[in-house]
């Protein structure tokens, strides 16, 4: 792979020309209102469809407006509606269905800061209370003088925001790019703005997609000029929404929830939930605007801006453009925990398609070509889908002896010719490398791992080096990425690439989700303990204590079941690793350890099945997947159902109970779309065996009025489902042992 660049740090830079500029005049007024004449209507609401049980009614699509100024971004869901003159707005966001809005007033749909200069992009001003927007208020409105105008706009499909090479099994209805629609408004500088950035545009892009009610945003802008510009700040949405609650004090120590609305951005560091992950760049503030709220000291925390905390500082020149992050919206239609935690999980699997990839994995102890040798044929022998060289094991991504990487390459073919894939891990953050290659983080403040990188240091450059070198001539397919770039700031100059502190966070940024981004369009398999999804990374920890692994084994398996129970709220089941450790890890000793396999069998298969039956990989850390015939037809047995019922044990989890130990527990697969509806699956901890009736509420599997169920002897029962879709269900499930039963 050639050297890292510029060109790989800053790619969303580059050369570009969007449409011909309109004269900012009446004409220009005259021809927005052509194009949007030419529009569709707005389409019929469904009211009576459920989304979530079949998303196929509601197509995305651009649309004239009720007024002649006005067009619309609208699925059926979801309708942003945008006022075109005097000058471009967002005037409504509203849940179709039900007519509720979720915007109260008008703002800008940009903020930019160029060379000293600071610009609000579009927007009205002039509305006479901001707690809601009457229609009749619209035409009122005024434009900021000051404001950059807009100048026309285009629309087309939802572009590919990155490569998607599939090479392993993913959803059945997994596609890429997502369906939807594309709008571009471009804004043009006020007559007011000074020479140096008069010819500077900004083009505000929006995505709707079909059958979720989820939007992105980005800006891109567009140096004009004959001189480089540098893009000091931006505020890429801002959204006056309708306030969550109505707190007239405030209190420390006593938080205000901010609207029910679900935001999150490709900008997301150091974490493995999306709310704090993306702490950096979504920010729910106080409206100064909004007189009227019941809070007394007007501290409401219910304007959306999404901006960098830091920078980003960015260089551009003459005729290149500069892209911001990207920012995708989800206003949750309800306050049910689990429909919210759905939603959530179906964005993902639209606008992030490739966490439904899901591999089965062993992670090898020991990386000596007869060890990875013996455990890429006990994967191939039991239906295992990944051997991974794992933390510890002796394998050095970074060794670049020719010698070296003949051997990997060597190992990797041997694994291809058995249908397995190879990968290893490298570690990124949380270690020292010296010499000034470190981040040195504004004063008082500590490194997130305590020690990190700077990927803008020499060294930084050659370690990406070395993975695009490693991935381009071993033939492995997989990286674990551990202490991924954090968000650290750093406050050395790094010439060509980083300037220093306000622009190190974006320029570290940009390294590492290039790589990611290459990873994807490569079919490199990413495990990332951060939240990298959206900037092509597949899968991160579902959320466990590593030190849990070094319990007594009965006490792991509840604390298996409790973390997948927990975690797939916000992640679907591919989205999360699990942990099995088969050897000692992190001690505990004997009571702790699986190994020998065959004397913990049925620990084992309890792991095995507390994993599989909820669809979720876990990281099977050991020398070998079996020790004995008899293990070795246990983990056949267990992977063969597994992919016998794959898609379904892929599909959303709704929560049943959680594992506590003192009862069954039980969690409930469903997929409307299925022929295999739904997938029960009961776990009893106790020594004894349990028959009793759950309450299982059936509304997402599509099924209205009876379901039958199937289980694992074949047979079958029908059941009733009452008003509030739930069926009674009849269990009996063996001691320590799991049952399952299909629903159609």
């Amino acid at each position: 792979m050639p050297a890292v660049t510029m060109r790989r740090v800053l790619p969303l830079i580059h050369a570009t020309g969007f449409a011909a500029t309109l004269a900012l005049t009446a004409t220009a007024q005259d021809a927005l209102r052509q194009q949007t004449a030419v529009l569709p209507p707005l389409p019929a609401a469904h009211p009576d469809a459920d989304w979530l049980l079949d998303p196929r009614p509601f197509t995305a699509g651009v649309h004239r407006g009720a007024h002649a100024a006005e067009i619309a971004l609208d699925n059926g869901l979801l309708r942003r509606t945008f006022r075109l003159t005097p000058n471009g707005a967002t005037v409504a966001l509203d849940e179709v269905p039900t007519g509720r809005a979720l915007l109260r007033a008008v703002k800008p749909e940009a903020i930019v800061e160029l060379g000293g200069h600071r610009f609000a992009v579009g927007g009205l001003i002039g509305q006479p209370n901001h707690a809601y927007l009457l229609p009749e208020w619209r035409d009122a409105l005024e434009a900021d003088p000051a404001a950059m105008r807009l100048v026309d706009f285009t629309s087309g499909p939802a572009n590919e925001r990155l490569p998607w090479q599939r090479v392993r099994h993913c959803a059945p209805d997994a596609q890429w790019p997502p369906a939807g629609v594309h709008l571009a408004m471009r804004y043009a500088m006020p007559d007011s703005a000074p020479a140096p950035v008069r010819d500077i545009t900004v083009t505000v892009h929006y995505e709707l997609y079909d059958g979720v009610p989820v939007f992105s945003k980005w800006l891109e802008i567009h140096n004009a000029t004959t001189a480089m510009i540098t893009v000091d700040r931006f505020t890429s949405e801002l959204l006056a929404a309708v306030e969550h609650g109505s707190n007239v004090e405030t209190r420390a120590g006593a938080p205000t929830e901010p609207p029910a609305i679900h935001v999150e951005t490709d900008y997301a560091f150091a974490a493995m939930t999306p709310r704090t992950a993306n702490r950096f760049a979504v920010h729910w503030v106080p409206d100064p605007n909004y007189a009227t709220q019941v809070n007394y000291q007007r501290q409401t925390p219910c304007l959306l801006e999404v901006r960098p905390e830091v920078g980003p500082s960015q260089d551009v020149a003459p005729g290149a453009t500069f892209t911001t992050f990207r920012t995708f919206v989800l206003p949750y239609d309800g306050t049910d925990r689990e429909r919210q935690g759905l939603a959530l999980r179906r964005m993902y699997r639209v606008i992030a398609p490739w966490v439904t990839e899901n591999p089965l994995m062993m992670h090898v102890r020991h990386a000596d070509p007869d060890t990875v040798r013996a455990a890429i044929d006990q994967c191939a022998a039991v239906g295992f889908e990944m051997v991974i060289l794992t933390f510890g094991s002796g394998f050095n991504i970074e060794n670049e002896a020719p010698e070296y990487l003949a051997q990997m390459a060597e190992l990797a073919g041997y694994a291809k010719d058995q249908g397995i894939e190879l990968g290893g891990y490298s570690l990124l953050s949380s270690r020292r490398i010296g010499d000034g290659n470190d981040v040195v983080p504004p004063e008082g403040v500590t490194p997130t791992h305590g020690h990190c990188p700077a990927l803008a240091s020499p060294w930084g450059q050659r370690y990406f080096d070395t993975l695009y070198r490693f991935f381009g001539a071993s033939g492995f397919s997989l990286l674990e990425h551990d202490g991924s770039y954090p968000g650290d700031l750093d406050t050395t100059a790094r010439p060509p690439l980083q300037k220093g502190l306000d622009d190190s966070r974006w320029v570290q940024w940009r390294i590492i989700t290039d790589f990611y981004r290459w990873c994807r369009g490569q079919g490199v398999y990413l495990n990332v303990p951060d939240y990298y999804y959206l900037s092509g990374s597949n899968k991160c920890g579902m959320g466990y204590r590593e030190t849990n692994w070094s319990l007594p084994r009965d006490q792991q398996v509840l604390h298996t079941r409790q973390n997948i129970y927990d975690g797939t709220w916000q992640k679907t089941p591919s989205m999360g690793w699990m942990f099995v450790p088969l050897t000692e890890y992190h001690g505990g000793g004997a009571a702790a350890t699986i190994e020998p396999l065959e004397e913990h069998l049925d620990h084992y298969e309890r792991m095995l099945s507390s994993n599989l039956a909820l669809g979720v990989q876990a990281c099977y850390r050991g020398p070998r997947l079996f020790d004995s015939d008899a293990t070795k037809r246990a983990v056949q047995r267990w992977v063969a159902w597994f992919r016998e019922h794959r898609d379904i044990l892929e599909s959303d989890l709704i929560h049943g109970r959680r594992a506590d130990g003192r009862d069954l527990d039980w969690m409930l697969h469903v997929n409307p779309a299925l022929p295999t509806k739904g997938m029960l699956c009961v776990f009893n901890p106790l020594p004894r065996a349990v028959t009793k009736s759950l309450r299982v509420p059936l509304y997402y599997t599509g099924l209205t009025e009876t379901a039958r169920l199937r289980d694992a002897n074949g047979r079958e029962r029908t059941v009733a489902l009452d008003r509030g879709f739930r069926a009674t269900v009849p269990v009996t499930v063996p001691a320590r042992g799991m049952a399952w039963y299909t629903v159609h």
